[in-house]
């Protein structure tokens, strides 16, 4: 790949964004311990982080790093309406990157509808006002990214204010390390001069076939959401998935009928070093089984020592690996046309 087919494809510079991405870990760390809680985990029996794309994502990768730390359940809801068990001892988060998202705005009414304790993250907006109005509790991020790249505001204040609230001890210790990780390996994937760049390698593994994503469970499935999610929103491809161990349970067999199709097929395993000892075997059965029919399979290691950092290190790589695809498909991976195009439609009914 070549320097010019970058400058004439990504004209909305996605590739400084994901260059940066550490730097804004760094500065959304400073807006979470700036964010005052007037909420109290003993006042708490529940959280639902209400939002979608890549505003919900966050509280996606949140639910799964923080499975041993919260007492109290953690939901994510992709909905006009939240989950009837919502009420007074329920925090309520609202979750809008550019606070005009109509699900989250509708889940916002319910919330108040039902008494909840309501804290809103946006950056400006419906939600922002509506915050304002019922004076609530809002962490104000910044504007003017693309959802998908603003994971770092969707995710470390919360992170940090469920730490001042009480619900899990301080962070702070793995997140230095993950942005320390996530340092180096910007100056590996930002360059193409590198060569050992394995972002770009991986794309050009990937690079004319319909990747199938596979990863365990317990703590990579939100890893697995974002590698299809941004294969889909920047390269514009489709991409699908499964976790193990569910998939052995029902997705392996049909690993049989489409022999054209999965020709067409590479597959890719997330693994990390926390993988359950079972999973890892299922892992290395299921990669004999499937390698009789895709083109490739492919295996992909998480780093670093603290669960945070392997979890941010194959979501950047897989940032990294659908920006370079996306460049090798010949498009820009900032823009999200049909998208756009189904929130015109729906404001006309």
């Amino acid at each position: 790949m070549k320097e010019s087919s970058i400058a004439l494809y990504d004209r909305s510079n996605m590739r400084k964004l994901l260059v940066e991405f550490p730097a804004q870990i760094e500065l959304a760390v400073r807006i979470g311990r700036g964010a005052k809680m007037p909420f109290k985990a003993k006042n708490i029996d529940a959280i639902v982080l209400s939002g979608l794309g890549g505003s919900a994502i966050g509280g996606d990768i949140l639910r799964s790093y923080l499975a041993d730390d919260l007492k109290v359940p953690f939901i994510v809801n992709r909905h006009y309406a939240l989950p009837e068990f919502v009420g007074a001892r329920t925090l309520v988060v609202i979750a809008s990157y550019s606070g005009g998202t109509e699900e989250t705005i509708a889940s916002h009414h319910d919330a108040m509808r039902r008494k909840a304790k309501v804290l809103c993250i946006s950056s400006n907006g419906e939600i922002a006002r509506l915050a304002a109005v019922h004076r609530q509790p809002l962490i104000t991020i910044p504007g003017g990214l693309p959802p998908r790249t603003a994971l770092g505001y969707s995710l470390f204040p919360m992170l940090v204010a469920l730490s001042s609230m009480g619900f899990i001890p301080s962070k702070e210790k793995e997140i230095r390390e993950t942005v320390r990780l996530l340092r180096k390996l910007s100056r590996t994937y930002g360059t193409l001069s590198n060569t050992k760049n394995p972002a770009l390698e991986l794309a050009k593994q990937l690079y004319n076939k319909l990747p199938i994503v596979y990863s365990s469970a317990d703590r990579f499935d939100v890893v697995n959401t974002r590698w299809r999610g941004q294969l889909a929103e920047n390269s514009k491809m489709l991409a699908f998935g499964h976790v193990l161990p569910e998939m052995n349970h029902n997705e392996l067999v049909g690993w049989k009928a489409l022999k054209r199709q999965m020709e067409e097929m590479a597959v890719v395993f997330l693994r990390d070093n926390g993988d359950h000892d079972r999973v890892k075997i299922r892992m290395e059965i299921t990669k004999s089984i499937v390698g009789e029919y895709a083109s490739k399979v492919l295996d992909v290691e998480s780093q670093g020592s603290s669960l945070l950092a392997r979890m941010f290190s194959l979501i950047y790589l897989g940032d990294w690996v659908s920006f370079y695809l996306a460049i090798m498909n010949g498009i820009d991976p900032t823009p999200v046309r049909v998208i756009d195009y189904l929130k015109r439609e729906l404001s006309k009914v």
